[in-house]
């Protein structure tokens, strides 16, 4: 579903901004 898309994602070093980064990983995102 997200495949190639390149995503930011604020507060990713911890918490729910951490859940949400894995979970667009996981989707095929490459996330900054």
């Amino acid at each position: 579903m997200l495949d190639g898309r390149t995503v930011i994602v604020t507060g990713a070093a911890r918490g729910v901004g951490k859940g949400i980064a894995a979970a667009l990983v996981e989707r095929g995102a490459s996330v900054l």
